[in-house]
């Protein structure tokens, strides 16, 4: 019966699409990985195997709970939600489109984000911080005396 659960749940796995522009953060990437490490862990113990999977704990060794975990996967990659609750728009508060959000969370656009942050960041770090060891102590005496209202 293990077996059987471990063919749906690779049915699944490969049924999930990965989206090659968010490497290491990608939904489908992470469900192959949790999947296998646990049914080979859970193989490997005795009794009840917990193991987490994007916040619920997954028992392998619990037929009925390994069921329930498999149920509400296929829901997600099926759409169900999406297809019982439609949206009236496609759209949200910002008003971009569905591609233009792939662009902004894609992995690449995020590090770029990230460079221009830390750019800043250090030349506001360079801009206030005290050259010496110091002054550094003095600025925070001087911080700590102040009077706060």
């Amino acid at each position: 019966m293990a077996a059987s659960r471990y063919r749906r749940f690779l049915r699944l796995c490969e049924e999930w699409p990965v989206d090659e522009t968010k490497k290491g953060r990608d939904l489908g990437a992470y469900l192959r990985q949790r999947v296998a490490q646990a049914f080979r862990e859970g193989e490997n113990t005795q009794g009840s195997f917990a193991h987490f999977l994007g916040g619920f704990v997954f028992q392998v060794s619990e037929p009925e709970a390994c069921d329930q975990m498999y149920e509400s996967l296929a829901r997600l990659h099926a759409n169900y939600y999406k297809h019982k609750y439609p949206r009236p728009r496609d759209t949200s508060f910002s008003g971009l489109s569905l591609e233009e959000y792939k662009l902004i969370l894609s992995t690449d656009t995020l590090e770029e984000f990230k460079e221009m942050n830390k750019g800043m960041w250090k030349k506001l770090q360079e801009k206030f911080a005290p050259r010496d060891p110091e002054e550094k102590h003095k600025a925070w005496a001087r911080a700590l005396t102040r009077p706060h209202t």
